[in-house]
């Protein structure tokens, strides 16, 4: 009998060593949520590049908060659209990249992070590039549409080229 006990301790303590470093992947199913959420980024995008600042707001949740790099928090979809004007300027560009997506089980809270360009021209024409990161909080809404609800951003050294 102690040959029997003694090999299973010796069993259980190779499996304990062999499984520890095992991890579990993401579901399926998150793996599908988190998907929802950058496709949502890219259709944002999209709609900021073709209609500026209407757009770009069309994303937003009325009860949106924004926390802008440097500036005060800003809150309501109506607040928020005051500052976004420059979008609707020909020489201006948005773009952004989500690095990661994440949805919380119930499905109906999730967020994103990135990094983002903005182009634009100085006073004397001249291209002018500032790169940054941002965090957005995306809920879904009674209608089942999803929109921001919470948007940070702030600004990053320009990469080295």
């Amino acid at each position: 009998m102690k040959p029997f006990i003694s090999g299973l301790v010796i069993t259980f303590l190779v499996a304990m060593v062999a499984f520890s470093n095992v991890r579990v992947s993401a579901s399926p199913a998150a793996e599908a949520k988190a998907e929802t959420l950058r496709h949502l980024e890219a259709e944002f995008m999209k709609a900021a590049a073709e209609r500026g600042a209407e757009g770009y707001m069309s994303y937003y949740a009325a009860d949106a908060v924004e926390l802008p790099n440097g500036a005060n928090i800003l809150q309501g979809k109506d607040t928020i659209a005051k500052t976004m004007g420059f979008l609707d300027q020909k020489e201006n560009h948005l773009t952004w990249t989500p690095v990661y997506a994440d949805m919380a089980a119930s499905g109906d809270l999730g967020y994103t992070y990135g990094t983002y360009v903005f182009t634009s021209k100085d006073k004397n024409g001249n291209p002018v590039e500032k790169h940054g990161k941002y965090t957005s909080i995306w809920k879904k809404q009674k209608d089942g549409s999803w929109k921001v609800v919470l948007d940070m951003g702030n600004s990053s050294p320009n990469p080295k080229p």
